[in-house]
């Protein structure tokens, strides 16, 4: 998943414009995500890309490029 659909999913669970997006976008800090925002937001993401985010790999997730990193090294590794 690239960063234009990953921006996209978060534009739309955060109600903010995706063009204010970008990969060194904070998810805590600039888009002020909680823990139930956080849940919201991982259940969207492995919704669009069947790809499991387990709570280990959460804690390491801050920005935007740390999610399309992520995706994109386990894309190949779902079954």
């Amino acid at each position: 998943m690239d960063l234009n659909a990953v921006a996209a999913i978060i534009a739309e669970q955060f109600d903010v414009d995706v063009d204010d997006l970008n990969e060194d976008t904070d998810i805590l800090e600039d888009l002020g995500c909680d823990s139930v925002g956080a849940v919201e937001l991982i259940m969207a993401l492995e919704s669009a890309t069947d790809i499991r985010i387990p709570d280990e790999a959460v804690d390491s997730i801050r920005t935007i490029g740390d999610i399309v990193n992520y995706l994109s090294e386990h894309a190949d590794s779902e079954d």
